[in-house]
């Protein structure tokens, strides 16, 4: 049991950002990017836009997620046991 909870554990920090495809209300075709997890920032999420995008550059249509901690909340400097989700929804130019 504490190897599957081990494994978990890295697992869960060790996330990537993912981009998925989906349509605006206007009919443009945009990316969905999770970038979810402690071990993600906002800047994987911009880095994923940019790669998906081919270099062409983006639009952001909107952001979503986790408020940052403070840092009195912190424990050691680190936001210990709470899930940061982030997302991104962007229009390749």
């Amino acid at each position: 049991m504490k190897k599957f909870l081990a494994l978990f554990a890295v697992l869960a920090l060790a996330g990537c950002a993912t981009a998925e495809k989906t349509y605006l209300n206007t009919g443009e075709q945009g990316l969905t990017i999770d970038c979810s997890g402690e071990a993600n920032s906002w800047a994987t999420c911009y880095e994923k836009a940019d790669a998906s995008c081919a270099g062409t550059g983006y639009r952001i249509v909107g952001t979503d997620g986790t408020p940052q901690a403070k840092e009195s909340d912190k424990t050691l400097g680190v936001d210990v046991g709470n899930f940061t989700s982030r997302s991104v929804l962007v229009v390749c130019k």
